[in-house]
């Protein structure tokens, strides 16, 4: 499995974290799970907050994490990776039949040519990408380990799911994914994020840092940065993604305990999942042993 969606999932990574630390006060934010309760819920779910990939060396399951996962009957995620079908759209959204370089002008080409020499990569190697392919080479710069070396956040709560009976299911599809990407991210910002290259490699060690020591304040401050995400990238990355699963979460609580996982930049802000159930009138507290 983790063969399967490492290279789809960095897409997701160097975007997936960045927020506004909005509602949230000074005492909530040193804790990355959180208790969903009230409102006519018969029991709690929780909210984790991931870090979708990162080395080995750098990984950690709090055991209240553990312990949360295990008093639910059930782990949403993003999307369901066991759903073989999504995996397969997963590995589709890689690879085009239409080639980059068509929608290029010669200077674009030659710009982004020379921008992938520095990922040891040519525009000819790279042709058959999809953007959302071309985007997530980021990570290679960002994530300063071999493949074989990463650790997945969600394949590591799969694990503890199925050895323990859990179901899984996903609040989105890929196919929900891709479109956002697309929304979200042009060629030509794609490219421009590509010669952010070794600044996201220095923003990655501060990002686990301040994740394994929960400090929320510290991460928005270190992921907000409008030169990693614009506006337009937040609206379809973040808020629009967040009001969807909004919607869902509450009826999905209503039949069984839930534990949900999601991107750490999708809990706070003024569009972030914390507020959003807070204001469908839901209690949603820091867990914070």
């Amino acid at each position: 499995m983790k063969k399967r969606i490492l290279s789809a999932a960095l897409s997701v990574l160097v975007f997936s974290m960045t927020t506004k630390a909005g509602t949230i006060s000074p005492d909530e934010q040193s804790s990355l799970l959180w208790e969903i309760s009230g409102n006519g819920l018969e029991q709690s779910s929780y909210l984790l907050g991931t870090f979708h990939m990162m080395c080995e060396k750098d990984f950690q399951m709090k055991p209240k994490i553990k312990d949360a996962l295990a008093h639910s009957e059930k782990l949403y995620l993003e999307i369901d990776y066991s759903d073989a079908k999504e995996m397969k759209a997963m590995q589709g959204m890689m690879m085009s039949d239409r080639k980059l370089s068509e929608s290029l002008t010669e200077t674009q080409a030659t710009e982004l040519n020379e921008i992938l020499k520095s990922y040891n990569l040519s525009l000819d190697a790279v042709d058959n990408y999809t953007e959302q392919a071309l985007f997530s080479l980021i990570g290679q710069k960002a994530i300063p380990c071999p493949a074989e070396q990463v650790k997945m956040f969600e394949v590591e709560l799969i694990k503890l799911a199925l050895q323990n009976g859990k179901t899984l299911a996903g609040l989105e599809t890929v196919a929900d994914q891709i479109r956002f990407l697309g929304n979200a991210y042009s060629l030509e910002e794609s490219i421009r994020q590509l010669k952010n290259g070794d600044k996201y490699a220095v923003m990655f060690e501060k990002m686990i840092a301040a994740f394994n020591d929960e400090n929320l304040s510290l991460l928005d401050q270190l992921l907000k940065n409008r030169e990693f995400m614009n506006e337009e990238a937040e609206k379809w990355m973040l808020t629009e993604r967040n009001k969807n699963w909004a919607a869902k979460i509450p009826a999905i609580m209503e039949k069984e305990r839930t534990f949900f996982a999601v991107g750490s930049g999708h809990l706070m802000g003024e569009h972030g999942l914390i507020r959003l159930l807070r204001e469908k009138g839901f209690t949603v507290r820091p867990v914070l042993n």
